[in-house]
């Protein structure tokens, strides 16, 4: 019996289970940026990894800034490739047509994220547990998921990334609970399912578009959602 829950936030409370990658490539897409896929999975993993290896996102950012960050980096690298080629007018049009489209989406999803959390938590408490850049309580505010957590485990402030499994560990000591009592909701299989199953959790993939087309065996997870209110 789950007596309480911890969630993973990016691609799972804010993308309806869709891989960041892949939202992001569709709205490129929406709005005609003239790159390839596989253009565009270059810039974005040189962004993630200039973001994840210097002090780029800082800790008072909303993520309206940190998204805009993450794309002016993904688009000054497809334009420095030459795989894009536009103006600087052209460029900052479409690097604001682009963030705004996103962040009405995100804002679409985390509400509908806040909806369902709020049922949850008249019955169980719950901790959120993530891999992000030292600003994720910020961001939590910006969407109003700020009071729905016992406690914030955030990668960037304890120093300890997924798939780790001790950063669910941690999860588990905020919640006071046993592993096994406490079920582990994410969007990864690789770094939400997997690991929290190695730390005796339960687990729920709420299963999305993915990264990749890698098939999971998906008699591990306790149960696979494809939208958050089917944990209710």
């Amino acid at each position: 019996m789950t007596k309480g829950y911890i969630f993973d936030y990016g691609g799972t409370l804010d993308t309806a289970g869709r891989h960041w990658g892949k939202v992001l490539w569709h709205a490129y897409s929406r709005h005609n940026i003239p790159v390839t896929e596989e253009q565009f999975r270059e810039a974005y993993v040189h962004a993630e990894r200039t973001l994840g290896s210097h002090p780029i996102i800082q800790p008072e950012y909303t993520f309206h800034k940190t998204l805009d960050t993450k794309l002016r980096i993904e688009m000054e690298y497809l334009m420095a490739e030459g795989y894009w080629n536009v103006s600087e007018d052209e460029y900052v049009k479409s690097h604001k047509t682009i963030l705004e489209d996103l962040y009405e989406e995100v804002k679409r999803e985390t509400s509908h994220s806040r909806e369902v959390l709020t049922r949850i938590n008249e019955n169980h408490p719950m901790v959120l547990v993530s891999n992000f850049y030292g600003n994720i309580s910020v961001v939590l505010k910006e969407f109003g998921l700020d009071n729905l957590f016992l406690n914030i485990i955030e990668s960037a402030v304890v120093g300890i990334r997924k798939p780790d499994p001790r950063i669910f560990t941690l999860g588990v000591e905020a919640l006071k609970l046993n592993p096994a009592d406490t079920t582990v909701v994410g969007d990864s299989f690789y770094k939400d399912i997997t690991p929290a199953k190695k730390a005796g959790c339960k687990t729920i993939w709420f299963k999305g578009e993915g990264w990749t087309d890698e098939k999971y065996d998906e008699t591990i997870p306790d149960k696979i959602i494809t939208d958050l209110s089917q944990i209710l």
